[in-house]
């Protein structure tokens, strides 16, 4: 096993401002592996996006896992669970980082909007 490399915050802020599709990615494989489409699923879901599109959302796969944000994982469910075509993903650490990094920096946007009274808490 080769031995994972310290991340700098160089290579966090690298990442950031993440794209919206691809931080709710990051999200929904927070709570552990995935396949394709469950991934779609959870992403629609939480709303905002209406219809992925298969294209755009395997290219932003492709592109997070050439970003090392996740990877493929080779761990299968039970085979009458499974189908055979079906690719899980994880979460790396980096991806783990930037996902955190991104939830920090969409949080400091919100306390700022909050104080101009851009937005106001609900009760």
């Amino acid at each position: 096993m080769a031995k994972a490399r310290s991340i700098s915050r160089g290579d966090l802020e690298q990442h950031l401002p993440l794209k919206p599709l691809v931080f709710q990615i990051l999200l929904a494989l927070a709570d552990g592996e995935r396949h394709g489409w469950s991934l779609v699923r959870d992403v629609q879901q939480r709303g905002g996006f209406g219809r992925i599109m298969p294209g755009n959302f395997y290219r932003t796969l492709r592109s997070m896992l050439d970003d090392e944000l996740i990877e493929e994982s080779d761990a299968r469910p039970t085979a009458d669970e499974d189908d055979q075509r079906r690719r899980y993903f994880r979460l790396t650490r980096l991806g783990e980082r930037v996902a955190s990094a991104e939830a920090h920096r969409l949080e400091a946007a919100v306390l700022e909007a909050r104080a101009k009274k851009l937005l106001t808490r609900r009760g």
